[in-house]
């Protein structure tokens, strides 16, 4: 395990190099400017900023000086928020954001696989029908639509939670709803599919045989195999959840990173593009080693395989 832990860094290494190249040159292809805006500015004081941001430089050299200050985890200062740095952005932000993608999370595995369930457990029954509708609307609705229908009828029409702002528990309930609407579809249609092969299996009926209740083999032997696919899953879903924060923060009036990010662009505010695009990555390719490890732990024949091949 640890040798494949330390081969798959080494990759993620790799991965991240490529991301911070790929972001730093499109960002130099990107047209305009960190200082372009409606109100020219002057050509002194454009002049000015540049050489003080080191903008007047050669492009080889602000590529070694920005690879250099990655690997020193500064992202440099904001060109739009005064007197921040991104990291004091990304400090402020991913607290909230990472609260509300846990949030979402929780949300989308539980009832996504609880819908799951009783869709393979009620099989070609109204259960399974009215189950597959919510996922075909889960995964067609997106989730700035979502968030809109939800604003408009839980919080305008019957007043249940707060329409925006990020002030309290209740407030949070409405952009997880929202984020993690697709999310939930996507587990329940997972998990029904991935239930359906497992019940059929010949161990599922030895247990029907041995005279097992439905829950003992539904808990006890279905669930544990039937979520595999779902656990593959989440490496991907934790990129979802967290890049689509992004609308749903700016809709909702939530201070996360993504309103951040969402705000640096329309600025042009190039330092906070890269250095938060550059800390997702990271995010992303850390959730997708730690789903590989703990697929290896849900499943001992991987284990048992990785074992043998090392051997």
């Amino acid at each position: 395990m640890l040798r494949y832990i330390s081969k798959r860094l080494l990759y993620m290494l790799m991965s991240l190099f490529l991301i911070v190249t790929a972001t730093f040159f499109l960002m130099r292809a990107a047209p305009g400017g960190p200082f372009s805006s409606e109100k020219q500015v002057p050509p002194e004081i454009e002049k000015n900023l540049n050489e003080y941001y080191g903008l007047d430089r050669p492009w080889y050299i602000q590529y070694f000086d920005y690879l250099v200050s990655i690997a020193k985890w500064d992202f440099g200062p904001s060109f739009k928020y005064k007197g921040q740095t991104v990291n004091d952005l990304i400090d402020e932000g991913f607290p909230v954001s990472f609260f509300l993608g846990m949030e979402s999370l929780l949300i989308a595995i539980s009832v996504g696989i609880l819908l799951g369930v009783i869709a393979a457990l009620k099989h070609n029954k109204w259960q399974d029908y009215a189950a597959m509708v919510f996922a075909v609307l889960g995964i067609s609705v997106p989730s700035f639509i979502m968030a809109s229908i939800l604003q408009y009828f839980l919080a305008i029409k019957l007043g249940w939670f707060p329409v925006a702002r990020w002030e309290s528990l209740q407030h949070t309930v409405l952009p997880a709803l929202a984020l993690a609407a697709t999310p939930t579809a996507f587990i329940a249609r997972l998990t029904r599919s991935s239930m359906l092969e497992v019940l059929s299996n010949d161990y599922i009926r030895t247990a029907k045989a041995k005279g097992l209740s439905q829950g003992q083999i539904t808990v006890k032997h279905a669930i544990r195999n039937a979520i595999l696919p779902v656990v593959t899953y989440l490496g991907p879903l934790s990129a979802q959840i967290l890049t689509g924060s992004f609308v749903i923060e700016k809709i909702f009036g939530i201070p996360g990173l993504g309103s951040h990010f969402v705000t640096s662009i329309t600025n042009r505010d190039y330092t906070t593009i890269m250095g938060v695009t550059v800390f997702y990555s990271i995010l992303l390719l850390l959730s997708v080693l730690l789903v590989d490890i703990a697929y290896g732990f849900i499943d001992p024949r991987i284990k048992l395989a990785g074992g043998k091949k090392g051997e």
